[in-house]
């Protein structure tokens, strides 16, 4: 008896994808107006990683054309080290984007959890990264990189940014590895090396102030470690490690990577000094009891309340979200690119990149300033190289929901 009244309503899922064909899982992340939580696929099972953005948030902190050009980028590609996107929609309150899951954990949850890390397991990230070995994802502020023309927008924490960036003169890839040596120095010693209680006290830091380490410094870190850690930061771009005609292999021939097997480490066949438990939740949990607690408008899937709304009658935001965060699911649509290249550039561009062997993928991946580490418990993937464009497999499925706490 009642029995009926409680029957899930049937799902087209051949109709255009949304919210009611995923069931909702823990929440495991939150940013200034955007939350990510798990999200399983009702129909394939396959798990995935929901990022879902308020519209009135967005429009209210002025970032409407960032979340439409992170959603249109990520269209673009599809590579082996990006969280990818699989789908997305929209609904009247919120912005959906499904991307791969990567149960690991970033590398700030567990840096928190181990105050800092031990420098044989800083020097294997510090080597992985420098490989372009990283998992990224919030593309929210990522652009087009063209290495003819300096970047000169100043966004991202200002914590990880290179003095170049500040001085607002143009910049180049250089900035990466000042950003790996402020990464290398956090993982070492649980604290950044530039520090100041106000935007402009931080700035004056990061251009002026010399780099300081623990009176005991070499009681925790070797020399050649300390050595390395300096030759990042140094404010001199024809002096920084990474940034001179031979580029990564001064890196690799660095003292303090003389035990790195590069070879091995390059094709994903080196042992890792930490792998993430992959059978427990590598996120906060502080993350879910908000979403259970203090949460007045819980996430829930919703009916468009006028499919055939008159765009003319919104507001300029809402419009522009309506008309260019367009509907994507990977299962139903070749990716495309929304990027047009000026004509003086396409020349010049094709030349390069026959020269080069780089595409717009390979430098997007190599520009790692703006973008989040992710560590994946279960990449066992052992290609040796890693082609710009490829068709990836998933691996997601029921079992991996004991990781999430389901």
């Amino acid at each position: 008896m009642g029995s009926g009244c409680c029957k899930e309503e049937e799902i087209d899922f051949d109709a255009e994808v949304e919210l009611s064909h995923f069931h909702l899982l823990r929440s495991v992340g939150k940013g200034a107006f955007g939350k990510v939580r798990v999200v399983q696929h009702k129909r394939s099972k396959i798990i995935y990683a929901l990022k879902y953005i308020n519209k009135a948030k967005c429009i209210k902190m002025r970032a409407v054309e960032n979340i439409i050009q992170e959603r249109r980028l990520l269209e673009e590609i599809e590579y082996p080290l990006v969280c990818n996107l699989r789908y997305a929609f929209q609904d009247d309150e919120n912005l959906f984007m499904v991307l791969d899951l990567m149960l690991g954990g970033d590398l700030r949850f567990h840096l928190e959890r181990q105050a800092c890390m031990k420098e044989d397991v800083v020097k294997f990230y510090v080597a992985e990264v420098s490989l372009g070995h990283a998992h990224l994802t919030d593309f929210n502020i990522a652009v087009h990189f063209n290495e003819r023309k300096p970047l000169t927008s100043v966004a991202g924490s200002m914590a990880y940014m290179a003095p170049e960036i500040l001085s607002k003169k143009g910049y180049f890839d250089s900035v990466d590895w000042w950003s790996l040596g402020v990464i290398m120095y956090e993982l070492l010693f649980s604290k950044r090396p530039f520090r100041g209680k106000s935007n402009a006290q931080l700035t004056q830091a990061i251009l002026n102030e010399p780099l300081m380490f623990p009176d005991n410094v070499y009681d925790i870190v070797s020399r050649e470690c300390i050595d390395c850690l300096k030759r990042f930061c140094e404010r001199d771009i024809n002096k920084r490690l990474g940034c001179g005609p031979n580029g990564l292999e001064d890196i690799k021939r660095h003292p303090w990577f003389k035990d790195i097997e590069w070879d091995k480490l390059d094709t994903k066949q080196a042992k890792a000094p930490f792998i993430p438990d992959s059978k427990r939740a590598n996120f906060d949990a502080t993350h879910e009891l908000e979403e259970l607690l203090l949460e007045d408008n819980p996430l829930k899937a919703k009916k468009r309340a006028n499919v055939n709304q008159d765009l003319s009658e919104l507001s300029k935001e809402m419009r522009m979200m309506e008309e260019k965060f367009l509907i994507y699911d990977f299962t139903k649509m070749c990716r495309r690119s929304y990027y047009i290249v000026p004509n003086t550039e396409k020349k010049n561009r094709r030349k390069s990149e026959r020269s080069s062997g780089s595409t717009t993928v390979d430098r997007l991946i190599n520009n790692q300033s703006n973008t989040a580490i992710q560590i994946d418990s279960t990449d066992t993937d052992n290609t040796p190289r890693f082609p710009s464009v490829v068709r990836l497999p998933h691996t997601r499925t029921e079992s991996d929901l004991t990781a999430i706490g389901y």
